[in-house]
């Protein structure tokens, strides 16, 4: 007979079971350990064994399903609004026997008794506290098309599709930077700033990007120095160990308001890359929602190909 309870501190073995017994999955890291699961999940400080509920037949674990919050508007601590269930995995013997679907409601009752009036089903930003870096890619997605399962369970059990993520990567092996008139006035009066491991804005930025090797670009004017665009990049590990490939992950791309559309961001990234590609990354992956028309526009320009989708659902 199949038994719940909330997560033990006996737990991490029967999990690091349920997950290496997964099919393989584009997006899901393998082989996983104890001590990934205790640096990407358990030593978050907002780490509720409640919210990590165990399915088990007799005494052996056979699932597991997890669910969170994201933070306030200040990114200062936690808000319980929005709630959203990360993950479900069941064993593959154990599958369609109902359990998967138990999870997710005992999930979402964790949920909502915590104040939760809008239910995520897969972790996106800012939905984003557990994960980043054992599934998904340079961000969380939502729910990868390349994992069917989990999509379908969700499907089963309420969620609906409000959006898209686009999986996207480049070969910088490869990559040629563009070259035109734009880019050349560009080239002339700004200079690219690198800052390894740059302090988080938030705690909230802290606590889920603490563990990685960040590296920000900044595009500064010559002239003043004013910062008119900003890159943020990861080392994608644990998860591109996966794919073996040295990998780094886009997580953020900003231009100044009043600086847009005149081929700042094509340079920025396009110097970025050249600099990653002496460092010794060969891949860099990025995501951006399907409807983000000019993002998609930026990516296709320099020569990204989508390897895969994400949905983002939700339940009302």
């Amino acid at each position: 007979m199949i038994s719940f309870r909330p997560f033990l501190n006996s737990d991490p073995p029967g999990i690091v079971e349920i997950w290496r017994s997964q099919a393989p999955e584009r997006g899901l890291m393998q082989p996983l350990s104890i001590d990934l699961l205790d640096t990407y999940v358990f030593s978050k400080p907002y780490f509720d064994r409640q919210g990590l509920i165990m399915a088990l037949d007799g005494s052996t674990p056979v699932g597991f399903g997890h669910a969170s919050f994201g933070p306030n508007e200040a990114g200062s601590g936690i808000s319980t609004d929005w709630g959203v269930i990360s993950l479900v995995m069941v064993r593959p013997n154990y599958q369609r026997q109902g359990i998967g679907a138990e999870l997710v409601n005992r999930l979402e009752a964790y949920l909502q008794e915590r104040g939760a009036k809008v239910l995520y089903a897969g972790g996106i930003r800012p939905l984003n506290g557990f994960y980043l870096g054992l599934y998904g890619g340079s961000e969380l997605p939502g729910v990868l098309d390349s994992g069917p399962r989990a999509g379908q369970l969700f499907a089963s059990t309420g969620y609906r599709e409000i959006d898209r993520t686009a999986v996207l990567h480049r070969d910088l092996l490869s990559f040629r930077a563009p070259i035109d008139r734009q880019q050349i006035v560009i080239r002339r009066r700004c200079s690219l700033r690198v800052i390894c491991d740059p302090p988080p804005q938030s705690w909230w930025e802290a606590c889920t990007l603490g563990p990685f090797d960040l590296t920000r670009f900044d595009l500064v004017a010559n002239q003043g120095r004013a910062r008119l665009a900003t890159a943020m990049f990861w080392n994608l590990q644990p998860l591109a160990s996966s794919w073996g490939v040295h990998a780094a992950g886009l997580i953020d791309l900003e231009v100044v308001e009043d600086q847009r559309r005149q081929g700042l961001a094509t340079y920025l990234l396009s110097e970025s890359f050249r600099y990653l590609a002496q460092q010794g990354y060969a891949l860099v992956e990025a995501q951006t929602m399907q409807a983000n028309t000019a993002a998609r526009q930026l990516y296709a320009k320099l020569g990204f190909q989508q390897v895969d989708q994400g949905r983002v659902l939700r339940k009302e």
